[in-house]
């Protein structure tokens, strides 16, 4: 009985990880872009003021986007590392680059609390019902763009995922190991939504 459970659970988690993992690829491997109300750039790594080469590509493929008019606003996301960065933030460094690269400065609004890809989201989509805005084009790295298209989603907001253009060469290793984290990242959160929707239909019973 036990073996049996065991290989039933392990049945069903092969099956989930390669269904995740076949998303992840098709996901990265196609550019979705359409018209939208917002561009939108997750965060990436600054330094000291600076966008890192990921952030610099990030930002430069929206401004692309913004140039063929896929939408008329670009929203840069993230925090940053504190006082030992002089308080630079991800948002604050991208809007400095657009703005720096053509982009006006009322066409750009820049968040920067966010300190996690889903906190990114969920600020995302606060600026977008405050700016009555129902669809963005998202833009990170291919392996990213299906975690975040569905964190998206479960905040309401239609995501068009546009994977910015790859940095030289990416080892097998760097590759595998960027989407085992996706997995990874993506089944615990799909886990802690569903323990939070058992515990309150729990509590919803108990109260009856």
């Amino acid at each position: 009985m036990v073996k049996r459970t065991l290989g039933v659970l392990l049945l069903v988690a092969l099956v989930w990880f390669g269904w995740v993992y076949h998303e992840i690829q098709t996901v990265a491997r196609n550019n979705q872009a359409q018209p939208a109300d917002a561009i939108a750039v997750f965060g990436a790594a600054e330094y000291a003021g600076h966008p890192s080469p990921v952030l610099h590509a990030r930002l430069d493929h929206a401004v692309t986007l913004y140039h063929e008019q896929f939408a008329p606003v670009i929203i840069t996301l993230g925090g940053g590392a504190g006082a030992e960065d002089g308080n630079n933030t991800e948002g604050a460094v991208g809007r400095d680059y657009l703005l720096a690269n053509g982009v006006p400065y009322d066409r750009i609004i820049a968040e920067t609390e966010s300190i996690d890809t889903e906190q990114q989201a969920q600020r995302l989509a606060a600026i977008a019902a405050e700016n009555h805005m129902h669809s963005v084009v998202v833009v990170s790295d291919g392996t990213h763009l299906f975690r975040i298209r569905e964190l998206c989603r479960a905040q309401g907001l239609v995501a068009y995922p546009s994977p910015r253009p790859a940095l030289g060469h990416i080892s097998t290793m760097d590759m595998d190991e960027r989407i085992a984290h996706e997995m990874l990242s993506y089944t615990a959160w799909k886990l802690h939504l569903h323990v939070s929707w058992l515990h309150e239909w729990l509590e919803g019973k108990a109260d009856l």
